[in-house]
């Protein structure tokens, strides 16, 4: 394509906006509320999906290590736990140390077990972090069956729930963003069909003098593309502002309870996205009404 015809393109596209003044404003914001809203729902995922690898990482199985073992069986099961290929580590917690961790998670209460020390009840215990989190279940029912593994823990009941909580929490998030951005798609459309309808005349004129159905298109290609772009703006602005004072403001306050994503690259990460997919759902939105058109 020619420069000086698509700088003709342009200026029809931009013009075209400019004609139908309060159906783009209408278009514009209707896309701006929608971007909106899958900016939000795509931070809250992003988060929950940050927050639950962080919960997922947690999760580990703890081996109590029969009182009968010698120095030799530990380091037997140990050789075993190392050799389970689901198995990312292994850490070995003496019962001394787990008294003492006992001790100080408690606080002044924790001086009640001190007398303890001199006769330790508590078992030595491998610490196994499994390569992903959902070997979890799988890797604790093996390792039961070694000998010398008195109690095998990893909370069972807790994690299967936390794992389908999560995946659940996902594929809605997912489903609202794609209704979100259809929704948005629709609109668009729907300008860009008045804007052909209103140009009827014009377009037609055009065929008979032979100009090819994508010289017509062209200009309404970009004008999907600038009605997407102006309807992300203001997400964008919001997004960055709400999102930065959060990270920056009330994170600090919740520390030790959950974590958010740093806001810088996220912010921007976000903006570039939603910022695509305006352009694009523009695009497409005017691709579909034109195609239309041009059948008949």
């Amino acid at each position: 394509m020619k420069a000086r015809t698509f700088g003709r393109h342009l200026r029809e596209g931009s013009k075209s906006l400019g004609r139908n003044g309060w159906m783009t404003f209408a278009s514009a914001s209707a896309v701006t509320v929608t971007l909106l809203l899958v900016g939000v729902f795509f931070m809250l995922m992003m988060n929950l999906n940050h927050i639950a690898k962080l919960i997922e990482n947690d999760v580990e199985i703890r081996v109590h290590v029969d009182a009968a073992a010698t120095a030799d069986d530990r380091k037997a099961m140990k050789e075993k736990l190392d050799a389970i290929k689901q198995v990312d580590t292994v850490t070995f917690s003496s019962k001394d140390k787990e008294l003492k961790d006992l001790i100080n998670s408690m606080g002044d209460e924790g001086q009640a077990f001190e007398p303890f020390e001199q006769q330790n009840p508590l078992n030595d215990v491998f610490v196994v972090k499994t390569k992903e989190p959902t070997d979890v279940a799988k890797v604790a029912k093996q390792i039961e069956k070694y000998p010398y593994a008195a109690k095998v823990q990893y909370g069972q009941d807790q994690v299967e729930k936390l794992f389908k909580v999560l995946k659940v929490a996902r594929n809605i998030g997912v489903v609202l963003i794609l209704g979100l951005l259809f929704t948005a798609m629709f609109l668009i459309s729907n300008t860009i069909k008045i804007t052909i309808v209103a140009r009827r005349e014009e377009i037609e004129i055009m065929r008979l003098v032979g100009a090819t159905n994508s010289f017509i298109r062209w200009p309404f290609f970009i004008e999907g593309l600038f009605l997407g772009v102006l309807g992300s703006i203001v997400p964008i602005v919001v997004i960055i502002g709400v999102y930065s004072v959060l990270y920056n403001e009330v994170q600090p306050k919740f520390d030790g309870f959950f974590e958010l994503l740093p806001a810088f690259p996220f912010v921007l990460q976000v903006s570039l996205l939603l910022l695509v997919i305006g352009g694009l759902i523009g695009m497409w939105g005017s691709t579909l009404s034109i195609r239309k058109f041009l059948r008949k």
